[in-house]
């Protein structure tokens, strides 16, 4: 009897502490100000007496390098090999506001190249052979495969001159001599650099071994 009257005691404080636990009122919490006593508060332009919405914005993008001051650009080149390329860039690079590389391909000449056509078959071409060193031509080569099999070279030339003296020789003979000038596609190297009024120099008198190089103005918006 004793024990079920106190397991209906035990019963009763808890149901009565949860009870408590559930409409109990929450306790206060103390509101942190959200920063220290001597910062002043954060306030938004547009929160500001007397200042606009449009006042709050940034009316325009920030104005690339060089917009607002008066920089001059220039492309210099063609650079034939990467080592002549670096020489310059070294040399100009300190007095420079900003400076870049690039490269582009071109079709740099060869030379000239005279010769006779292809002829029908081997045989054709080495009669010709045979017909050009009887009248006292020596230099030339019969091609005997790749796409230009059958051909007979008279010479190539780095000089044009020389090349169409050979041709007129050749044609004087009553053969059929052609000019061909040769050509490659070839790498070619270009610094594009700006300068300030202050910076303004003469690149002749930095840049090392000149070879064919030229200079002209190149518009800054071309420079990254």
């Amino acid at each position: 009897m004793f024990a079920r009257v106190l397991l209906l005691l035990l019963l009763a404080a808890n149901l009565g502490f949860g009870a408590w636990l559930v409409l109990a009122p929450p306790e206060a919490v103390a509101q942190l100000p959200p920063t220290d006593p001597e910062v002043p508060a954060l306030v938004l332009l547009n929160e500001r007496d007397g200042v606009s919405n449009d006042a709050a914005e940034l009316a325009r993008a920030p104005e690339p390098l060089g917009a607002t001051r008066d920089l001059r650009c220039t492309t210099l080149g063609p650079f034939p090999t990467q080592s002549d390329l670096r020489r310059a860039l070294a040399a100009l690079t300190p007095l420079t506001e900003r400076i870049q590389f690039r490269e582009s391909r071109s079709l740099r000449s060869r030379g000239w190249w005279v010769y006779l056509p292809a002829f029908a078959s081997r045989d054709a071409a080495l009669v010709a052979a045979r017909e050009l060193s009887a009248k006292g031509v020596r230099d030339y080569y019969v091609v005997t495969a790749g796409d230009q099999e059958n051909t007979i070279s008279l010479g190539l030339f780095r000089e044009g001159q020389n090349a169409e003296r050979r041709r007129d020789e050749v044609r004087a003979l009553g053969l059929d001599a052609r000019l061909q000038e040769r050509s490659e596609d070839t790498p070619e190297y270009w610094l594009d650099y700006a300068v300030t009024p202050a910076q303004r120099f003469d690149w002749r008198d930095r840049v090392p071994d000149r070879m064919e190089l030229k200079a002209r103005d190149l518009p800054c918006g071309e420079l990254r």
